[in-house]
């Protein structure tokens, strides 16, 4: 038996809750003069603190929807601020914390659940995957530049914070559209207006303008490097776009920006064509492929049934989920859908594995010759790699 209660923290225990997560992370507590713009990120009633009886751990979330292929939304629950006090780790307090969130989730219908981790091996086990992925590259401002024949319709407009903060909810709603992306509740630009106030350089917001509208935008601010005061980096911090002829606006709107020599972009799609818009592709350097998102199916019906696949023969597949059992059982995979089945299965998969593929992220075929799905018919994994597969990279974009 615990010797620990867990509870849903009130409106006057959330800062207490947020200083143990930033202690956890090595962080100094939220200062008073930024708590009050930091609380409105916090949505009520979604934080859970363990006690014992003094507060030892917490995990907080908040509702949003999550675009699966298709383009289908679903609901989904944002998890955050996930920690435990030092001294009181590896007691059953963080699967306490999971355990008992997920089953919130489930009696509440969502669908999935999503979350960036600190530490890759921690959320397995709670049947999070790692179902997206993001590369980070730089350029080179001074040598690049975009070929004649990429597109060149539309004007950029640049806006300051506050006008941005009016402005671009509305175009991320309307151009926020690939597998992976979710819903931004207003908690979520509360957090990016925080964050964007307690940056020492001025945040800018460059929003493109199409035919129709707007179409597309990026926000970025200018840093100065160590070597020399006139050596500065530019930072992309957000980038959507709804038209290739506004990605290419876009950058070539940065690319003209003065006294900047780098342009870093941070946690881009893996296919993002910057290679293919720039006259000499070798001034785009890729730095660095990392995790994205890891989501977690709590709704496993709901989940498969909601999303397209592609054309191939139907594959059976067997889930198993220790934590939410009602997961568990045999669905039908076809390009008409997904549902449940009493056929045998083809594929055996727990439900960390099943997150892995059900973006498109990862290959069935390649999950199996890793040892992480069992094969019972050898046609099946490629036909799993049509049916799961997509024509863009699923990606976020979407830091919390």
């Amino acid at each position: 038996m615990s010797d620990f209660e867990i509870r849903t923290l009130g409106d006057d225990e959330v800062r207490a809750a947020g200083d143990l997560f930033r202690a956890t992370l090595h962080v100094p507590p939220c200062p008073d003069a930024d708590w009050e713009r930091t609380a409105r990120a916090y949505q009520p009633g979604r934080t859970l603190g363990a006690f014992d009886p003094a507060l030892i751990g917490t995990a907080r979330s908040f509702d949003a929807e999550l675009t699966v292929p298709g383009g289908t939304r679903v609901p989904m629950a944002g998890v955050t601020g996930v920690g435990v006090r030092p001294d009181r780790t590896r007691r059953g307090v963080l699967r306490a914390l999971m355990t008992t969130q997920l089953e919130d989730f489930a009696a509440r219908g969502v669908v999935t659940a999503s979350l960036l981790a600190s530490e890759a091996p921690i959320y397995g086990r709670f049947g999070y995957g790692l179902s997206l992925r993001h590369r980070s590259y730089s350029v080179d401002r001074h040598r690049a530049r975009l070929r004649e024949d990429a597109p060149a319709s539309g004007e950029v407009r640049l806006l300051e914070l506050d006008e941005a903060l009016e402005v671009l909810p509305g175009v991320y709603e309307r151009v926020a559209a690939r597998p992976g992306t979710m819903s931004r509740p207003e908690y979520l630009w509360r957090l990016f207006e925080a964050q964007a106030r307690r940056n020492t350089q001025p945040m800018r917001a460059a929003v493109h303008h199409g035919p129709d509208g707007p179409d597309g935008f990026a926000t970025y601010f200018v840093d100065g490097l160590h070597a020399h005061p006139w050596t500065k980096s530019l930072e992309v911090v957000d980038m959507f776009t709804g038209s290739p002829a506004a990605f290419a606006g876009l950058w070539r709107f940065l690319l003209g920006i003065d006294l900047v020599d780098t342009i870093v972009a941070e946690a881009r799609p893996l296919d993002e064509p910057i290679e293919l818009i720039l006259a000499d592709h070798r001034r785009s350097t890729v730095d660095r492929i990392g995790d994205e998102h890891w989501v977690r199916l709590v709704d496993v019906p709901r989940a498969l049934a909601a999303r397209a696949y592609g054309h191939a023969e139907p594959v059976v597949v067997e889930v198993a989920d220790p934590l939410l059992p009602a997961n568990g059982g045999a669905y039908r995979i076809t390009p008409d859908g997904a549902g449940r089945t009493d056929e045998p299965a083809a594929l055996r998969l727990d439900v960390t594995t099943l997150a892995m593929v059900y973006l498109g992220s990862w290959r069935v075929s390649a999950l199996a010759e890793a040892g992480r799905i069992e094969v019972r018919d050898p046609a099946a994994p490629a036909a799993a790699d049509l049916l799961f597969g997509t024509r863009v990279a699923a990606w976020s974009g979407t830091h919390f």
